[in-house]
Formats: structure tokens, C-alpha cells, sequence
């Protein structure tokens, strides 16, 4: 099974199994990740389930919807590396994909 690695805010390092179809947000969440908010449950309507992206994954990974650009755009801790994990797919192709979850804002 393709793997997932997140990074929590205070830099602890965690790979879990991803499920390829769900997004990033329900692998870190069913994971039991508590730091990933994700309050709009993945409808693309908050930025609660911000992350940082691994530069390594950056082409690899769904591109940014107009939405989500607009939403991340209300985020202090916005950078070249930001995205909601909600819209991001996971599949095959992002075995060992790292994220870190963005700090809360």
C-alpha cells in the first residue's frame, strides 16, 4: 500500500497506509491526526485542513482550484508550498508524499 508521511506541528514524523481515492485530508484524519481540523468535513469551504506539501511531490499532486487558492489566501502561514489537504487525491503515483500540517491559524 502507498504510503503517506506527515509531519505534526511540533515536527513529529509519521508514516500511515493511504487509501488511494480518499483525499489527504480523511488519510491524516482517520488516521487520528487531531491537529487537522478540516471542519467543512472536505467540501473546499475553510482552510482547517492546511498543509505544507514536500517541494519533491509539487507536480505531482492535483492542481489548485481558483477556491482553493482563494481560501488559503485568508491563512498567515500561507506559502509556495501551501494547499488544503481535502483537495488533494490521493493515488498510487504519491507513495511517500510528505505533508506537514500548516500551523493553525
Amino acid at each position: 500500500m502507498a504510503k503517506l508521511v506527515v509531519v505534526t506541528r511540533d515536527g513529529t514524523e509519521k508514516e500511515v497506509d493511504g487509501q488511494e481515492g480518499l483525499s489527504v485530508m480523511e488519510i491524516i484524519r482517520d488516521s487520528g491526526f487531531d491537529e487537522l481540523l478540516a471542519l467543512c468535513g472536505g467540501c473546499c469551504s475553510c482552510a482547517t485542513c492546511h498543509i505544507h506539501v514536500d517541494a519533491a511531490f509539487a507536480d505531482k499532486v492535483d492542481p489548485m482550484s481558483e477556491d482553493e487558492n482563494d481560501l488559503l489566501d485568508s491563512s498567515a502561514h500561507r506559502d509556495a508550498t501551501s494547499r488544503l489537504s481535502c483537495q488533494i487525491h490521493f493515488k498510487a503515483a504519491l507513495d511517500g508524499l510528505k505533508v506537514t500540517i500548516a500551523q493553525e491559524d
